[in-house]
């Protein structure tokens, strides 16, 4: 028994660790993560409930449910800072840009 927990330790860390590799507003990573996470878990139940036939079909069922989910959350991106330094009409760290040359 102890020999199993150790690869899926490993293997659920090396998961999370990739999961945080994403851009969460790219509804092309949410469709392809989500797709991932329901062929999976489509697969685990429907492996479960119906053998290898049911698999499959799980995995299938799974995979386009999370992919069209995944894409239909996508959360729009937020607005671009408007702190410290950020604003418009400042150079940066907060001061006025430098007035333009005179020639």
């Amino acid at each position: 028994m102890t020999r199993l927990i150790a690869p899926a330790v490993i293997a659920a860390g090396l998961v999370l660790a990739l999961s945080s590799c994403t851009n969460p507003y790219d509804p092309g990573q949410r469709a392809v993560g989500g797709g991932l996470l329901g062929a999976g878990t489509g697969a685990a139940i429907g492996g479960a409930v119906g053998g290898g036939r049911g698999a499959g079909l799980g995995a299938a069922i799974g995979g386009a449910t999370g992919a069209a989910t995944g894409l239909a959350t996508t959360p729009p991106p937020p607005p671009p800072p408007q702190g410290y330094g950020y604003g418009p009409g400042y150079g940066g760290y907060g001061y006025p840009p430098p007035p333009p040359p005179r020639y």
